[in-house]
């Protein structure tokens, strides 16, 4: 059986930066969504201003992979303020070509974090920060990411070597 690499993901704080150095709010939105709602490119560029519903927090996510639909909470980071939040969701729809989204991205993280990293490392860095930052469970992030099989949520879920560090350390006091 052949080895699985285990994907890159970011942290929240190189998210932050990326998003603060991207000029064009289209890019930076999509980024956004990327990221905190953990949206695979296509499902960035296919969302459309009726899909957001600001009253309940809610996105739903349209025909996504497999063709299923699913409702997800806008996600609140303590680190960006409501309006910021808003600002990202009032870009949509993204009026940009999912190749020009992804090249994008490619870019702006070579550039303010200079790593080699693609759009999708976006979704599995966002599940990530949603197990171990807002402590989600395996299952709740499995129905954020529209997963039918558990099994697939693992591979998309990591935990880093600072947080089993954090974990050790915070239960020996």
């Amino acid at each position: 059986m052949a080895k699985r690499k285990i994907p890159e993901t970011i942290q929240e704080e190189e998210i932050v930066k990326i998003l603060q150095a991207t000029k064009n709010p289209q890019h930076r939105s999509a980024f956004y969504l990327g990221f905190y709602q953990c949206l695979r490119v296509s499902e960035v560029i296919h969302l459309k201003q009726e899909d957001i519903d600001k009253q309940q927090h809610l996105i739903k996510v349209k025909q996504a992979k497999g063709n299923k639909d699913r409702h997800i909470p806008i996600i609140k980071p303590k680190i960006l303020s409501q309006a910021t939040i808003f600002k990202a969701l009032n870009q949509i729809p993204i009026k940009i070509g999912k190749r020009a989204v992804q090249y994008a991205f490619k870019k702006k993280a070579q550039e303010v974090l200079n790593k080699d990293i693609h759009f999708h490392t976006l979704r599995h860095s966002g599940a990530t920060w949603l197990l171990n930052k807002k402590k989600w469970d395996i299952r709740q992030v499995q129905r954020f990411l529209g997963h039918s099989k558990i099994s697939t949520t693992e591979i998309y879920t990591h935990v880093s070597p600072e947080d089993l560090i954090n974990l050790e350390w915070e239960s020996a006091k």
